[in-house]
């Protein structure tokens, strides 16, 4: 009713409000008692596929996804039509590996924390009806394009961030309304499983069938304490709940005040009408009164805009800068990073990587790989600690002392705290410095290095949105002459590594009227494959070099496993590598990796062969300690894979003396 008044208002049009609309395809309702695989079993008997198995975290939709991967869901012309589906498909990604064998057995997975190109490729062989299960996560709700004949519910709660709780009305309704095909169901279906507690409890009785002794003799179980239960009743009264009043939210951020302002006129009065016109609550509107005049303060007193008055005296806001037509303050820190910058010392031997940690500190947390990183570095903490003989209280007490890495912390703090004297809202937001782009960068990881590195197959979606904020931020946000050679070369690097795993996150971005300037800035769209090998030149080098500066550090610390393992692909593996390091280490006592080793000085690239073979010739020589610079290792490089997959790919692999390595 609210929309529809405010609809009116705007208008000045009758709105007639449809609120008793059939549902086209009807639904039925079950609440079970039996297991998992019990229920799913009776399902795909009678025939009530697809199903869609919803459950509240990622990882239980991956462990119910294995489990059922094994048992028979498919038969052997589904498992035949979804190869056929699947063939040229690339599953590059240690989870692409899990997903590929879940697929062939006609299991789906879907969750938020997949790659897009992994989920699309799950929602297009559902369209086709080839998977007779999905397992994912309530993502469903939020209406993927997939046609489900069944929705399962795992459980009727779930967590929402804080704590525990009972699906809401207009959640359940959500996820239970993916159910029923339009066009291809008379029916849908939602099945509701009982709570674990609740199923052994109705195994027992069924087991003790009508023998009032057994029946007496079972011991119900009772839920966990601290369990936030449901039951039937629980799951009709859902059914019959009418979905809860739908919450407006409107934001005034910086962005929308400068595209205020870039349209000319009194941009404040048009502000102040959007927030008027708005469904929000007279307090609220209160608030961001206020907050609009807080950004316009904020951004007059930084001379960004100015107001004149026109000739009837109303205000003209105007910028008094020219700002980039691909500038944008994505984050709502963005002006605090401007201002933060000038902080930086240009000279400085880290200014890029530093410059890269600003950038990080204003970007929303990527928790698991947070986690990952805290978890790593405390088990580090622990094997010192133990080394050094530490007791075991204090060893406790270190290790809730460690943290994932934070770079320019004191620095960035000690900033923000000035920087909120002078800009109130900006108390509403939270720094967050962290290290993930500039880790990798580091250790010279690549995507799939990383991952592994971690551990966190699981989470790599979560990995790659945040790489592509980062690539954002730094591409539209850090002014060009805030850009020096490095860090124009590590954006492009960031780039490949995001378009080579799913280029959907760049191209869209890149192709949605963002970029219509190709030679104003670092952002441009590249030219197309057909008329250019290499789509990003400086981004390419940059992972290529990482690529061999990994081997340089493994060559170090004399890991021919670890190298072998890299290079098995080219037919370098283990043991031609234990080989290769005896006759170096014959030759020389150790190899360096400070900035020196890692420098261009020490590697070359030879593109005579990029249009005829697509191919280029690499050349990376060791710091030896002696500075004889008489080892390295050299190879081709296939351009066109090495940008497919995101890694260098290579051909005509050696590691040798250096008068093995020369170009043929």
């Amino acid at each position: 009713s609210d929309l529809a008044a405010s609809l009116e208002d705007s208008t000045g049009t009758d709105v007639d409000v449809i609120d008793d609309a059939p549902r086209p395809v009807p639904l039925s309702y079950e609440y079970v008692d039996t297991q998992l695989p019990s229920t799913l079993e009776e399902l795909i008997g009678k025939g009530d596929t697809p199903v869609y198995i919803v459950h509240f975290s990622q990882d239980a939709a991956l462990e119910t996804a294995q489990a059922l991967s094994s048992t028979g869901i498919s038969d052997k012309q589904q498992r035949e039509n979804i190869k056929e589906a699947i063939k040229g498909t690339r599953f590059t990604t240690a989870f692409g590996q899990i997903l590929q064998r879940l697929l062939r057995t006609g299991v789906g997975i879907h969750h938020a924390g997949m790659l897009p190109r992994y989920r699309r490729l799950v929602e297009q062989l559902a369209q086709q009806g080839l998977l007779p299960v999905i397992c994912g996560t309530d993502t469903l709700g939020v209406g993927i394009n997939v046609p489900i004949h069944t929705v399962v519910l795992t459980a009727l709660t779930k967590f929402d961030g804080r704590r525990q709780r009972r699906l809401r009305s207009r959640e359940f309704h959500q996820i239970a309304g993916r159910a029923g095909r339009m066009g291809f169901d008379s029916e849908g279906l939602v099945v509701a499983e009982a709570p674990e507690y609740e199923i052994e409890n109705a195994r027992a009785i069924a087991k003790a069938g009508n023998d009032p002794k057994k029946l007496k003799r079972i011991k119900r179980k009772k839920p966990p304490e601290g369990f936030v239960t449901w039951n039937e009743s629980t799951f009709n009264k859902l059914i019959e709940a009418q979905p809860e009043k739908l919450t407006p939210h409107l934001d005034i951020t910086h962005s929308m005040i400068l595209n205020e302002v870039a349209q000319g006129g009194d941009a404040r009065a048009r502000v102040d009408r959007l927030i008027d016109d708005s469904l929000q609550t007279d307090q609220q509107k209160t608030q961001l009164h206020e907050r609009a005049g807080e950004i316009f303060e904020t951004l007059i007193d930084s001379d960004v805009i100015e107001i004149e008055q026109d000739d009837d005296g109303n205000d003209d806001f105007f910028t008094t800068v020219d700002l980039p037509e691909d500038f944008a303050l994505d984050q709502p820190l963005s002006p605090f990073l401007l201002a933060s910058l000038e902080l930086l010392d240009p000279q400085s031997p880290t200014y890029a990587l530093d410059v890269i940690s600003m950038v990080e500190a204003t970007l929303e947390n990527p928790r698991q790989v947070l986690r990952a990183q805290e978890r790593q570095a405390k088990d580090q903490a622990m094997v010192t600690m133990k080394e050094e003989g530490m007791e075991y209280d204090d060893r406790m007490d270190r290790l809730a002392e460690i943290t994932y890495p934070k770079p320019l912390e004191e620095l960035l703090e000690s900033a923000y705290e000035q920087y909120c004297k002078d800009v109130p809202w900006a108390n509403d937001y939270e720094l967050n410095p962290k290290s993930v782009v500039r880790d990798m960068i580091e250790t010279a990881s690549d995507f799939k290095g990383y991952i592994g590195r971690y551990g966190i197959s699981r989470s790599e979606g979560t990995l790659l949105r945040y790489l592509s904020d980062a690539y954002r931020a730094l591409s539209r946000t850090v002014p060009v002459e805030k850009c020096d050679d490095q860090l124009e070369d590590i954006i492009s690097w960031l780039r490949v590594v995001v378009r080579s795993v799913d280029s959907s996150l760049v191209d869209e971005w890149e192709s949605a009227g963002e970029t219509e300037n190709p030679g104003d800035g670092l952002t441009a769209a590249p030219p197309t494959r057909e008329a250019q090998i290499v789509a990003d030149r400086p981004g390419l080098q940059v992972l290529i070099r990482n690529a061999m500066f990994t081997r340089v550090q493994l060559v170090a610390f004399d890991d021919a496993e670890k190298l072998g393992d890299l290079d098995s692909e080219w037919s370098y593996g283990v043991h031609r590598w234990e080989d290769a390091l005896d006759d170096l280490y014959d030759a020389h006592e150790s190899i360096g990796v400070d900035g020196a080793a890692r420098s261009s000085t020490f590697i070359t690239f030879d593109e005579h062969l990029e249009r005829s073979d697509h191919r280029w010739f690499v050349r990376q020589i060791f710091d030896d300690v002696d500075g004889d610079h008489d080892w390295g290792i050299a190879a081709y490089v296939d351009l066109d894979e090495t940008q497919n997959r995101g890694e260098a790919v290579f051909e005509d692999y050696t590691v040798g003396p250096i008068e093995e390595l020369n170009l043929d």
